[in-house]
């Protein structure tokens, strides 16, 4: 009972950073149809200036959000509009995914030339706190990271529902012709929507940088997962992301403890074949699909 609870507890801890790093592709994804295959390398970018900032100024992670989701956000809306909306623009959607996906190649490149391809990780002073509930044993930084996704989660759901310009950003995923028609600049939608996007990678990175070491080849394990958990909660809901990344944290960390831990890749794999043959939107659903 003890290995399960710890397992459960793990997994949940776990699925909770999911959840963050994959809202922001679940939302471009929601709102502009773009498959963004760099969507990894900017989590690892968040990762790589919070660690920047912990190392030369010496700021606690958890500080480093607020600069890093900023200074992203500026990146994110840059990025979308001089070089994703071109070649929308000029070619499809999918030459546009074909162009996240040589900067990530590139972004990656770059990572290994500036930080060397070694791992690295952030760990501030209380890093080797832990707390005993029971028969369950948690760090403090697990806690802190859980805690973290769940409250920035939290503020995403309000932004996009009790705000200005979340109504203008759902109305235009719903239907951008009628959004345009109303007055709407759906290409400034579209930037912000993507510097949303990046803000919010950016600030899983920086909490990912606590839990565990990275490396620039992990870009394409944090692009995959949030596929899986965007396939398994929804398109474009924070609370579909929420719920995808909890249920992939778990099956995740059960799978390690009861089969391998080699075999978390395969059952993640095995479920988005399953998801996507049984209930393709999601388990909530598209969350802009209303209108379409």
């Amino acid at each position: 009972m003890q290995l399960v609870l710890q397992t459960l507890v793990d997994g949940l801890v776990l699925g909770g950073l999911y959840s963050l790093a994959a809202i922001g592709f679940s939302l471009i994804f929601g709102v502009m149809n773009v498959v963004n295959l760099s969507h990894g390398v900017i989590v690892l970018i968040g990762a790589y200036l919070s660690y920047f900032f912990w190392q030369t100024l010496g700021v606690d992670p958890l500080l480093s959000i607020p600069p890093v989701m900023a200074v992203l956000f500026c990146l994110g809306y840059v990025y979308q509009r001089g070089l994703i909306q071109l070649a929308v623009d000029r070619s499809s959607l999918v030459a546009s995914m074909l162009v996240t996906f040589g900067v990530a190649l590139m972004l990656r490149n770059l990572l290994v030339l500036i930080f060397s391809p070694d791992f690295k990780s952030i760990t501030p002073s209380w890093a080797f706190t832990f707390f005993v509930i029971g028969p369950v044993t948690v760090d403090l930084v697990r806690i802190s990271a859980l805690c973290a996704s769940l409250v920035l989660l939290s503020l995403l759901a309000l932004a996009l529902h009790r705000t200005g310009i979340g109504r203008v950003i759902r109305a235009t995923a719903q239907q951008d012709l009628a959004a345009r028609l109303c007055g709407v600049d759906v290409r400034h939608v579209y930037g912000l929507t993507f510097g949303m996007s990046a803000a919010f990678a950016g600030a899983s990175g920086a909490i990912l940088g606590i839990v565990m070491p990275f490396s620039p080849p992990d870009e394409v394990h944090w692009t995959i997962n949030a596929f899986v958990v965007v396939t398994l909660g929804g398109v474009g809901s924070p609370s579909g992301a929420l719920l995808g990344g909890l249920l992939l944290g778990v099956i995740s960390t059960a799978t390690s403890q009861a089969i391998g831990p080699a075999f978390p890749n395969v059952m993640m794999f095995l479920i988005l074949v399953v998801m996507l043959l049984v209930r393709p939107a999601g388990l909530l659903g598209n969350a802009f699909s209303g209108s379409r």
